[in-house]
Order: structure tokens, then C-alpha cells, then sequence
């Protein structure tokens, strides 16, 4: 395998181009090549640090999965952007659903840039916060977050009622909640 050295400065234009990512999205110009991407050097030699981990027996055994972790972030991230467009047409319930699982992704992130897999739980965001070490506040969050997850929900709330039992406020407010959690998670994540 051959060997490739990262600079600083390339990690650093990295993690500026990620974060770009992160917040813009992705857009393929015609001629536009991923190698071509400053992600690429860091990328690829984080591959190849993985691929060293798994010859020695340690990946999946408390490793960690960073490319991973940066692509459920990304997801995250997604997903808030989705939760955004649902409160803006109005569909109460789709947004905060969408925070639930974009509170859940940024949790499952850190697992698996923590322990080099996903960490198992029951839909109760305060319990999974729990498992990955998040802080009494991000806590709170994910618990006000919880009750969101369409499964727990709609055993009380019939679909087509679903909207109409959460205000726009409310769900501006749980968007609120969702962006601090994957403003910690993204303080894990991108700077591993």
C-alpha cells in the first residue's frame, strides 16, 4: 500500500471544504471530479489509516469510523434542511419528525466516530445522548425530541391529525433544538 502524508494545511482545506459541503450541499458542475476536491487527500488517507486498524484487529472493536461518522452528519445536516421545508409548507409533524432523525443521525455520528459503530437504543434520544457522553443540555434536547419518532407517535395521534396537534411555533422550536444538537455533535465530528 502506498503511503500518503497530509499536511496540515491540506487537512485544514479539508475541513473547510467539508464543512462548505455540509451547509451548501453538493453540486456537480459537468467536468467537476471528486480527486480533484480537497476532500480527497484527507479522505483517502483516512482510508487507508482504516484499512491499517482492520489488518491489526481493532476496527469494529472501538475503532474509529470516521469517514462514517462524517457521512451520517452530513445526513443530519440533510435532514435539517428538510425539517426547514416542511415548516414552511406547514406540515407540523414531517418537521419535527425530521429533527428527530436528524437528532438522531448527529447522536449516531459521534458514535461512530467514538466506538467505530452505531450504538443501540430503543428511539429514546436521551438514552442514546447517554450512551455517546453528550452533555446535560444536549440531554434535555434530544428527550423534548423524543416523543417524535412516528412509531411512539402516531400509537396516540391519528396520521391525519398529525399536523394539526403541533403548532408552527412548536416546531420552530424543536428546529431550534435539533440545530444545537448537531451544533455539538458537528464540534465532535469535524474535529476529530
Amino acid at each position: 500500500m502506498s503511503e500518503m502524508h497530509v499536511s496540515k494545511d491540506d487537512h485544514e482545506d479539508a475541513q473547510d471544504e467539508l464543512e462548505r459541503l455540509l451547509i451548501e450541499g453538493v453540486s456537480l458542475h459537468e467536468g467537476a471530479s471528486p480527486v480533484s476536491s480537497p476532500l480527497f487527500p484527507l479522505l483517502h488517507a483516512q482510508s487507508d489509516v482504516d484499512e491499517d486498524e482492520e489488518d491489526e484487529g481493532t476496527a469494529g472493536s472501538g475503532g474509529r469510523d470516521v469517514q462514517g461518522a462524517l457521512g451520517l452528519f452530513a445526513e443530519a445536516s440533510q435532514d435539517m434542511a428538510t425539517a426547514g421545508v416542511e415548516l414552511g409548507l406547514g406540515r407540523h409533524f414531517a418537521c419535527a419528525d425530521f429533527c428527530n432523525q436528524a437528532a438522531e443521525k448527529a447522536a449516531q455520528s459521534v458514535s461512530l466516530l467514538r466506538f467505530g459503530r452505531r450504538s443501540m437504543y430503543d428511539h429514546d434520544l436521551r438514552a442514546l445522548g447517554e450512551l455517546v457522553g453528550a452533555p446535560a443540555e444536549i440531554l434535555d434536547e434530544m428527550a423534548t425530541l423524543t416523543p417524535f419518532h412516528p412509531e411512539a407517535f402516531y400509537a396516540d395521534t391519528p396520521p391525519e391529525e398529525a399536523d394539526e396537534v403541533i403548532s408552527a411555533e412548536q416546531a420552530s422550536g424543536y428546529i431550534q433544538s435539533a440545530r444545537r444538537i448537531l451544533r455539538w455533535a458537528r464540534g465532535i465530528v469535524l474535529n476529530p
